[in-house]
């Protein structure tokens, strides 16, 4: 009698530096994963998946990122997807009032919480990276000194995670802007799934475009910035032309070996650095542009 197999999927264990983790994630999504995580919790192992009926890349085209390779590749079965998808990401506290949850955890939120739901894989800004949870607490930060205000631009807001935590922190009018057309629906997505804890029915304004869209025709009180240094420093013009004058930019994706190098960046650009927190190999730093601009 013959019997059918379940079709199979393809999990890589990766050995991924996390300065290479951002390239590193567009490449298997572009060579046909269908999502990609690292844990939480220390070791914080890198994974990606491929569906079945696809063959993933060969591991040599890895090549060219220093640092990277496939330490172990094992095949599953389809009803193991769910399960072994879910293994990585569990709900966590950040910062005094904020518990970030993936959608499929339904246990209570702790008391004087506030709940953000994710749904891991969809876009970068799940709050499980270091720097996504140091910006968190930045923003925190600055609700407690009551300094969180108008306008705020998220700049690379993957999921718009910040967007949406510094409108829940006292912000309303905040626009999360993002190159990345996928983020689009992600954005949306995301706004639904934490419709019942917005403070109106649009809590963010979701961009997919750069500093240079004519949509972004005024200054703005607060920057947001997530994403890696070189990329904080060839923007770093453009933010000035938008940061109103005694704005805020609260700035992370550094690492700490590079900390001396971003907080010489922020001080050339006339930036003054006033409050710098780190997780792991990760800083965020609080940064103040000039009173007159």
């Amino acid at each position: 009698m013959n019997t059918l197999k379940a079709p199979m999927h393809t999990r890589w264990q990766m050995e991924l530096p996390l300065d290479q983790e951002e390239a590193v994630s567009d490449w298997l999504l572009e060579h046909g994963a269908s999502a990609v995580y690292r844990d939480a919790d220390p070791p914080r192992r890198f994974y990606a998946y491929f569906p079945p009926n696809t063959a993933p890349p060969g591991p040599a085209g890895l090549a060219g990122f220093e640092g990277v390779s496939v330490i172990n590749a094992e095949r599953f079965a389809d009803e193991d997807w769910l399960t072994k998808s879910r293994m990585g990401f569990g709900s966590f506290e950040v910062g005094h009032s904020l518990y970030v949850r993936p959608v499929w955890d339904e246990t209570p939120v702790p008391a004087g919480r506030i709940p953000l739901v994710v749904n891991p894989g969809l876009a970068f800004g799940t709050g499980g990276h270091e720097t996504t949870r140091l910006c968190m607490g930045l923003l925190e930060y600055l609700a407690q000194e009551k300094t969180v205000k108008d306008p705020v631009l998220d700049i690379g807001a993957g999921t718009g995670i910040l967007a949406f935590t510094a409108h829940l922190l006292g912000a309303k009018d905040v626009t999360a802007l993002d190159v990345d057309p996928d983020c689009g629906p992600a954005m949306e997505e995301f706004m639904q799934l934490n419709s019942a804890t917005a403070k109106q029915p649009v809590p963010f304004t979701p961009l997919i475009g750069t500093l240079k869209d004519s949509h972004l025709n005024r200054k703005y009180n607060l920057l947001l910035a997530n994403i890696l240094l070189e990329t904080i420093q060839e923007l770093l013009p453009l933010m000035l032309q938008r940061l109103a004058p005694g704005g805020c930019l609260i700035a992370s994706g550094i690492l700490t070996e590079r900390q001396d190098e971003a907080l010489l960046s922020l001080t050339l650009s006339d930036l003054k650095p006033i409050k710098l927190i780190s997780e792991g190999e990760w800083i965020a730093v609080l940064a103040q542009g000039p009173l007159n601009s």
